[in-house]
């Protein structure tokens, strides 16, 4: 059977990285290099199934960026939509993710400790101090919160910095992977969205989790008078989330 417009571009990438939902690739769309993340078919669902679930996703994710892409939140572009394909492209953004970027981070399967040096260092090539960085995640954070957009996995694995030099832009970070976002405007999901991040900060870079506090610091002063209330619940869902680990 001939394969679909969509999946002859996809055959024609390059593979990137593949989760349990999606794979990823890099193409070109003209001249233009863009990311391509496929939602493929799963196995154990029925078709029908899969497939109204696979259109939902990808749709969803799509309204997502365009949301916060309206409200000027730095999200990747959307390149195109091929949601009965599950195919999602978008804006290719040559950087690094902060994750690689925040020193001491827990290696992952395919880091070692070589490859974790020259990432800690490459910091200063962005010509941002930690501090500068730490305060335009809690900025972006804070801008899609009051777009009501739930990001639902804010981790620094989810977060690009832009490189100024190879692509003669100004630095900037840019929130990426929208699969698991939703809108609301509850104060318990933002304060969520954020105990996700600080948790992450603590497993994943344990050398860097007083730095949270100046991402909520810039998050404060972006989210304004709001704050008080998404405060006031984070420190409600940290007691919850206490109280879940002394029980098991």
């Amino acid at each position: 059977m001939a394969l679909s417009p969509t999946n002859s571009f996809i055959a024609t990438s390059q593979p990137i990285s593949q989760g349990a939902e999606a794979k990823v690739y890099k193409a070109t769309l003209g001249s233009t290099p863009i990311l391509i993340k496929h939602r493929f078919n799963k196995q154990y669902r029925h078709p029908s199934l899969d497939a109204s679930l696979t259109r939902a996703r990808v749709a969803g994710e799509a309204r997502a960026l365009l949301k916060c892409l309206r409200s000027g939140v730095n999200v990747p572009g959307i390149r195109m939509v091929d949601a009965s394909e599950g195919v999602l492209g978008l804006e290719w953004i040559d950087g690094q993710s902060i994750r690689k970027l925040l020193p001491g981070a827990e290696p992952e399967d395919d880091d070692d400790d070589e490859e974790l040096d020259v990432t800690a260092e490459s910091l200063e090539e962005y010509d941002l101090s930690l501090e500068d960085l730490m305060g335009l995640v809690g900025t972006e954070i804070a801008k899609m919160h009051l777009t009501d957009i739930i990001h639902g996995d804010l981790t620094t694995s989810n977060m690009m910095l832009r490189h100024p030099g190879r692509t003669g832009l100004p630095t900037s970070l840019y929130l990426i992977d929208f699969g698991l976002s939703y809108v609301s405007g509850l104060v318990e999901d933002k304060a969520v969205d954020l105990y996700v991040l600080e948790r992450a900060f603590s497993s994943t870079h344990p050398e860097s989790e007083p730095l949270f506090a100046s991402v909520l610091k810039a998050y404060e002063t972006k989210m304004g008078k709001e704050w008080v209330a998404v405060k006031r619940r984070l420190d409600d869902v940290r007691l919850r989330g206490r109280k879940r680990s002394m029980v098991g």
